[in-house]
């Protein structure tokens, strides 16, 4: 009867290690996105019922199960288990067909969830000229991004702070050299941009990572599909 190749085997064997390394490195991507505190509280919008990190939430789920897969890949590969290579074979086409229905869906929603990202930023601008725990918690969020993007307010400008400016207008300060754009308001020299576009580049710069990890992973679990199924019908000829 015809013996296992080692060559398949091991390949095997190697091509899981690296999707469980996978897996660590997509769940630790996507839990620093979700506990970023600065962009909850800039994407935070209580009178919405949608949440702009359920693409980070899905991304987390795959992580974890991709490490779980890539676990009883290996061991089915080293054990020669026609067991652990079918329920390994099952899970990640499992995996494959979620990611091919949210890539679908999220397609198909991409203009509601830029209608979601405008509308919570708007709302929230309303935050910079309050003094209560929560408007408190936002302000230091866009304080943070002011410094970081070299932008000043939200939607309109300095203006945005209104009577906070004073407090925070360090963060918005533009120095001679700058290659921003600069005003005057207020005495002090700051930014002309407002921060509402450019957090929106951020916001899409991260969904371009989550996006491209997926077509990449789609690749990868395609590899894994075949070596799985090859080395099953091998043991299952011994």
């Amino acid at each position: 009867m015809a013996g296992v190749n080692s060559c398949i085997k091991y390949s095997m064997f190697i091509f899981n290690f690296v999707f469980w390394l996978s897996g660590i490195l997509i769940l630790a991507l996507a839990i620093w996105i979700r506990v970023n505190k600065h962009e909850q509280e800039l994407l935070s919008n209580e009178d919405s019922d949608m949440n702009p990190f359920t693409g980070v939430n899905i991304l987390i789920a795959v992580g974890a199960a991709i490490m779980l897969m890539g676990f009883l890949g290996c061991c089915g590969a080293i054990k020669e288990s026609r067991c652990m290579l079918l329920l390994f074979f099952i899970g990640l086409l499992l995996i494959l067909l979620m990611q091919v229905a949210a890539g679908i869906v999220g397609a198909s929603f991409k203009s509601e969830s830029d209608r979601l990202l405008n509308e919570t930023l708007s709302k929230n601008v309303q935050l910079l000229k309050e003094t209560d725990g929560k408007a408190k918690s936002f302000q230091e969020a866009l304080n943070k991004y002011q410094k970081e993007l070299k932008c000043c307010g939200l939607i309109h400008g300095p203006s945005d702070w209104g009577d906070n400016f004073q407090q925070y207008y360090q963060s918005c300060e533009c120095p001679d050299n700058s290659e921003s754009p600069c005003m005057t308001y207020e005495g002090k020299n700051v930014y002309k941009t407002s921060c509402f576009t450019l957090i929106k580049d951020l916001v899409k710069k991260h969904i371009a990572i989550i996006i491209g990890v997926a077509f990449g992973l789609t690749l990868v679990e395609i590899f894994g599909l075949v070596f799985s199924m090859i080395l099953f019908c091998q043991i299952g000829k011994r």
